[in-house]
């Protein structure tokens, strides 16, 4: 064997190696990569059953039921268009209440029940989640300032 071919044997095999690194790579980061939706958006796209996502928009007035066990709370996210029902086994935040911004993150079921692992609330009376925000004033559906208290 030549030195030439010795020599792209080499390069063939370190970018063989550097190729899989990269697929390694570009796969991790994949599977932890969370998309933003809104009601609407959820409802637009169809999205595989178990796929980790953030669910953002308003807590419906009147949905939140708190079942026996004390830590487990259903309640319905809507953009104002559509709603998305949410189960959470958990301690909710404290500023957590109906009307208000909340974004979820969990996986989808195949009921179309998003179970979630965190539930994230507006930190002040006048705070909006800005992809919520966005959301809202993209569908339309936003009442700026005054809808909040």
């Amino acid at each position: 064997m030549k030195r030439k071919h010795r020599r792209l044997g080499f390069l063939m095999v370190g970018a063989v190696l550097l190729a899989g690194a990269a697929a390694l790579v570009l796969s991790a980061f994949e599977e932890n990569l969370l998309f933003f939706f809104t009601p609407t958006q959820l409802a637009a796209e169809s999205q595989p059953e178990g796929r980790r996502l953030r669910l953002g928009g308003l807590v419906e007035e009147g949905s939140v039921v708190k079942q026996t066990d004390g830590l487990t709370v259903t309640f319905v996210v809507t953009d104002l268009t559509e709603t998305v029902p949410v189960t959470y086994t958990g301690v909710l935040p404290d500023l957590f209440r109906e009307g208000q911004g909340v974004v979820v993150e969990g996986a989808l079921g195949a009921d179309g029940m998003l179970r979630a692992s965190e539930v994230l609330a507006k930190h002040d009376e006048t705070y909006m989640p800005k992809e919520v925000k966005e959301a809202l004033e993209a569908s339309g559906e936003w009442r700026g300032e005054e809808a909040t208290p």
